[in-house]
């Protein structure tokens, strides 16, 4: 990400927000809020990165700069989640996806085709927008989902609603750990920024959304290609990352899947030059 030495978390978070046109869609009667990552003037291909539960656009921090040489990035906060209003119905993937994939269309347009990728919920996301516009999606990458394979053990996260200073943050710094970074050395100031933000604005539940069997029921029904990665320390697998790894093998043959050394559940952010590495290896085969 070439991070200067200087730099605040905050700054880092302006620095790469301001270098986006901010565009607004329906979400039932309120608005979904997305960010377009655009160096070409509209003539690089379309990637769409969704994020994770709890999260906002801020997870794919280290992501979005390494793919904006070669990809317009568009990457939303999700419905009920950051700075988007609540979905009118929150409790199944298909109709929250639907208000994704319009978004989609009104931004760049009906005619385009894109690829998508989806982080933990995120991954139920893309799968499902994969599955409802069938071959416009050219691509549907998967990391750290926890609705594919054995259900792991719930994480249990410390409350930080009514803590302050430095004990809030001491505090995002363990949940990030138990659940988030495999590797303390990693949990750095700008992940807790970004953790102690998606938090205050998470309304969703999604946990249950990706435990619900709705990305296996979508990825029956993809019609494109599909990749996968899971970090060896995946949390929320506990750690049954492996076994993740070989059901969706077993599943889909054909899918490009890997198991990230090293790497816990957010592994775009802890692991970022080896994830963006195959992630942009793995959109080169279906880049026009």
């Amino acid at each position: 990400m070439n991070d200067q030495p200087s730099e605040t978390p905050q700054t880092i978070l302006d620095r790469i927000q301001n270098q986006a046109i901010r565009h607004e869609t329906p979400c039932g009667n309120g608005r979904m809020v997305w960010h377009l990552w655009d160096r070409s003037g509209g003539t690089a291909p379309v990637v769409a990165l969704f994020h994770g539960g709890a999260g906002s656009w801020r997870h794919w921090i280290r992501t979005i700069p390494a793919l904006l040489p070669t990809y317009r990035v568009l990457v939303p906060d999700l419905p009920g989640l950051g700075e988007s209003d609540d979905p009118p119905n929150g409790e199944d993937a298909d109709p929250i996806a639907a208000i994704v994939a319009d978004g989609i269309d009104a931004i760049v347009g009906t005619d385009t085709a894109y690829d998508v990728v989806g982080f933990s919920f995120g991954s139920t996301m893309a799968a499902c927008v994969g599955a409802a516009r069938g071959k416009r999606v050219r691509s549907v990458t998967i990391i750290g989902s926890s609705g594919v394979g054995a259900p792991g053990s719930a994480v249990k996260l410390e409350k930080v609603r009514r803590l302050e200073g430095q004990q809030r943050r001491d505090t995002h710094r363990v949940n990030l750990g138990r659940l988030m970074i495999a590797d303390p050395a990693r949990i750095d100031d700008l992940a807790i920024a970004i953790q102690d933000w998606n938090t205050i604005r998470s309304r969703l539940r999604t946990p249950a959304i990706s435990r619900s069997g709705a990305i296996m029921r979508a990825i029956d029904r993809l019609r494109s290609p599909l990749n996968g990665m899971w970090g060896e320390f995946d949390a929320p697998a506990n750690p049954k990352g492996p076994e993740r790894v070989a059901t969706l093998r077993a599943h889909r043959p054909e899918a490009d899947v890997r198991l990230l050394p090293n790497t816990g559940h957010w592994a775009a952010y802890e692991s970022a030059d080896m994830v963006n590495a195959i992630l942009l290896e793995m959109l080169a085969r279906t880049r026009p």
